[in-house]
């Protein structure tokens, strides 16, 4: 199976570090965000892998190369000065996809999560890794039900949870017109409605490393 890491955002919440750095490529614990998903990968036996970009580009392939010293084939689908959002993002690089489903992370998350244990019901379009919520997204993204994922309802008791920034797509879900730039929320929000949607609560270590501070605390963590 083929793994896409979404890599091209420009990190504005994490200036200054991200002046001259991609925020995919800040360390912590001396080493790449990005570069704890390829090992983790590697590990899974995920070998391709696609990273798309757009700020920093070419830092990319300098720190990364073709992937060989983690074992991988890394390919990249670039997307000049104007990021495509994580939809448009995923649209554009599905010629360098070939597996259907193929798995989705995003960059920014730091998480033991072992990727080889994700799996697709036969009849869902796609599957979404959902976390307990941290305290800068206390209401979450989605409730989950019988793992089937609904659209958060702040009247129901049942809490809400958060989006991990994992998930294993099939590609039909890009076969839509949506022009070139989109956010993956657009793609999910339709799935819902369809009731086609699954989703697994997560409970192990994970972090959306969005802020300089949460990057800082899980640097002190890691060289621990």
């Amino acid at each position: 199976m083929d793994a896409m890491i979404l890599s091209a955002g420009a990190g504005l919440r994490m200036r200054p570090l991200t002046e001259h750095t991609p925020k995919p490529l800040l360390k912590a614990g001396g080493r790449c965000l990005i570069e704890y998903h390829l090992d983790r990968l590697n590990a899974a036996d995920i070998k391709d892998v696609v990273i798309n970009t757009s700020y920093g580009a070419e830092q990319f392939g300098s720190q990364l190369g073709d992937g060989s010293r983690y074992g991988l084939n890394i390919r990249y689908s670039h997307e000049a000065d104007t990021p495509l959002e994580t939809g448009g993002g995923i649209q554009r690089a599905l010629p360098l996809i070939e597996s259907d489903p193929f798995i989705v992370i995003s960059a920014d998350v730091w998480t033991d999560f072992q990727f080889e244990t994700l799996t697709l019901p036969d009849d869902a379009f796609g599957c979404l890794i959902l976390v307990d919520n941290p305290n800068h997204n206390s209401q979450g993204d989605f409730s989950l039900i019988d793992g089937v994922v609904h659209h958060l309802d702040p009247s129901m008791s049942r809490a809400g949870l958060t989006y991990s920034g994992i998930s294993i797509l099939r590609k039909l879900l890009f076969a839509k017109e949506r022009g070139t730039v989109f956010p993956l929320r657009d793609i999910f929000s339709e799935c819902i409605d369809a009731g086609q949607l699954a989703g697994c609560h997560y409970q192990g270590k994970w972090d959306d490393i969005g802020t300089p501070q949460r990057l800082a605390q899980l640097d002190a963590e890691l060289r621990k």
